[in-house]
């Protein structure tokens, strides 16, 4: 259902059943927020890149389970709701919580709750076939799992409505051009050049990139002030820390600089 991989300080979270492009149930639900938990807690990991096993990256919820109302799709209205609440909203608390850089590695289609998905993550990489649908009004259904708060913040509104209403195929190479997708890559190398942008990102200082991502959330949601007053207590905690410090000996030495998050 889910494997994991620490390599160094990169730690890769894979969707693992490419059988069925990779749809989220409740055991997937219950290793990914795991996995998150785990990945949060070691201080060695900077970055995590998720991506889907097999052709695709997470073709969203089961649709066998939807037509037989059966594991999160079972019950009737109220029941359904609370389902929801406990289960794959649980990823989106996660996800949207995690301080450390997260990377899609979007391989094929992510559709449904996989667009979604990508979405809560941070950054995205791609290649000319993946693709994306905002796919519940095509099945009569709603983003559930908050794809309405994700979508929005990646693509901005008037796009984000026109690929909830439509439920329309995006391609990579459009994903690229309205920035659904930070980086198109060639098929047979976005394994590599995923991991290598991840360990670009993990040489910076670890503690100046988790503030840095808090920052920029907060700050899409509330207003200039209170962004000023969170950087200037951030930028208070960052400029008495060993990493800044280093940074700037690093500087005067002219050599790279090397973090340990302190």
């Amino acid at each position: 259902m889910l494997k994991t991989e620490k390599k160094n300080n990169l730690f890769w979270i894979t969707l693992d059943n490419p059988t069925t492009s990779n749809t989220i149930t409740y055991p997937v639900i219950d290793r990914l927020v795991a996995a998150l938990e785990l990945a949060e807690d070691d201080d060695e990991i900077r970055v995590v890149l998720l991506t889907g096993a097999g052709k695709n990256f997470s073709s969203g919820g089961d649709l066998n389970n939807m037509t037989t109302r059966t594991e999160m799709f079972h019950g009737e209205g109220d029941e359904l709701r609370r389902r929801y609440e406990r289960g794959i909203q649980r990823i989106s608390k996660s996800m949207e919580q995690f301080s450390k850089p997260l990377i899609a590695v979007v391989n094929g289609a992510a559709a449904g709750a996989g667009c979604d998905l990508a979405c809560m993550c941070d950054l995205r990489v791609g290649t000319p076939t993946t693709s994306f649908l905002e796919s519940f009004v095509k099945i009569g259904l709603v983003p559930g799992d908050g794809g309405t708060f994700f979508l929005q913040r990646v693509v901005g509104y008037a796009k984000a409505m026109e690929m909830t209403l439509t439920g329309r195929k995006v391609s990579g190479e459009e994903a690229l051009k309205i920035g659904l997708l930070n980086v198109l890559v060639a098929e047979d190398q976005l394994l590599v050049e995923a991991e290598k942008w991840a360990q670009q990102i993990s040489e910076n200082a670890p503690r100046s990139i988790q503030m840095s991502k808090k920052a920029m959330k907060i700050s899409y949601l509330h207003d200039l002030q209170t962004t000023l007053d969170l950087l200037a207590a951030y930028q208070g905690i960052s400029q008495r820390t060993e990493d800044h410090r280093e940074a700037l000996l690093a500087i005067q030495e002219k050599r790279k600089p090397k973090f340990n998050g302190f």
